[in-house]
């Protein structure tokens, strides 16, 4: 590609805002060119803007330091300067909605970390190594928004990516029952320690929505396409709990699951070792050469140690044993605000840009 798209990020001085804008520094594919947020915001540059809140440890890249930030409600001066745009916002969901489609209806594909859209019949929610055939609805949404070239697509919760790619390789042995416990790091809050300092040395028991989107956003993405809407799967029946920990990042889970025709040990495995996605086929440059990392060590993956590996957009497993009530236990982590927020919408949005649904205005 010679000359990189055009990208604005909507919510841009939030965390996972800052985590976009930190991964699209020097990206081959893409270059932000619009940061728009509140009003409150808005006019300041983003180096003012982000003073006292910038919340990761690298400094705000250079080349966005002196963009002046816009207001996210002046929707179409924003698309006006931009070929798509990155959405992760802290509003109420019929105003997400509401922005989300009108950003959509200018002609620009949006891409969204919210979850607002996740359950519209025809917005595809999508972990691009698993159901990247959900992108055909596209063209539905297009239809009913009115607009050749504008679109959504969205990412799914990030505490689902620590176990929701080890069970996608082992679905052709038809899992019934899922038992799931996540184990949640404060990021997905859109906090850190000095932010909230109740959390050090202790843990919450409760993450108000966590578990009905645990439980039923992958048997949206397991779905299909019927009618030009996506029809979740029926199975299989997943329970959950969803605690929020003192770590920083990385979201860890602990798996029970039984099968309608029981895998061996090696064959589970050799399922995650050989797993692939259209990701990886393309070569999209935020994919991780190893989707799914094994440990053998009965004491990993290790939230701390692993949580960055394959730059923090691979997942991790451990501690694979047969279980006395389930066929199998195991443990599961994924790095909540890469693979699970904004590095999983960058993966969106190449995986979009490589099939064509995003260019050039």
């Amino acid at each position: 590609m010679t000359e990189k798209l055009k990208v604005g990020i909507v919510g841009g001085t939030g965390m996972v805002g800052q985590r976009f804008v930190q991964l699209l520094d020097q990206h081959p594919w893409f270059k932000v060119t619009a940061i728009a947020a509140s009003a409150g915001s808005a006019g300041k540059t983003y180096e003012e803007s982000v003073q006292g809140r910038w919340k990761l440890s690298s400094p705000i890249p250079e080349e966005v330091k002196n963009i002046v930030v816009q207001d996210a409600s002046k929707v179409e001066e924003v698309a006006a300067q931009v070929d798509f745009i990155f959405c992760a916002v802290d509003m109420k969901k019929n105003e997400i909605q509401a922005l989300e489609e009108a950003y959509a209806k200018t002609g620009t594909p949006v891409v969204s970390n919210n979850s607002a859209h996740r359950w519209t019949p025809d917005i595809p929610m999508v972990i691009p190594e698993i159901n990247p055939g959900h992108l055909e609805v596209i063209a539905a949404q297009r239809k009913r928004l009115g607009t050749s070239t504008g679109f959504i697509a969205v990412k799914p919760n990030c505490s689902i990516q620590s176990y929701v790619p080890t069970l996608h390789a082992l679905l052709d042995y038809k899992p019934t029952k899922v038992v799931a416990s996540t184990y949640q790091a404060i990021s997905g809050a859109g906090k850190n320690f000095t932010d909230w300092p109740d959390m050090l040395d202790n843990v919450i028991p409760y993450i108000g929505g966590e578990e009905e989107k645990s439980e039923q956003e992958p048997l949206r993405i397991w779905g299909s396409i019927v009618n030009n809407e996506i029809i979740k799967a029926s199975a299989p029946l997943i329970t959950t709990q969803c605690i929020r920990v003192p770590v920083l990042d990385g979201h860890l889970a602990t798996v029970f699951v039984s099968f309608e025709n029981k895998p061996s040990k090696e064959e589970i495995l050799d399922r995650w070792m050989q797993f692939k996605g259209r990701p990886q086929e393309l070569g999209l440059p935020s994919a991780p050469n190893q989707f799914i990392t094994y440990f053998e060590e009965e004491n990993r993956p290790q939230t701390k140690l692993d949580r960055d590996i394959e730059r923090g957009m691979g997942v991790s497993a451990g501690r694979l044993r047969e279980d006395s009530i389930y066929d199998y236990k195991f443990v599961g982590l994924s790095h909540n605000t890469l693979r699970g927020a904004a590095g999983g919408a960058v993966l969106i949005a190449e995986l979009l840009k490589a099939e064509g649904y995003i260019q050039a205005k």
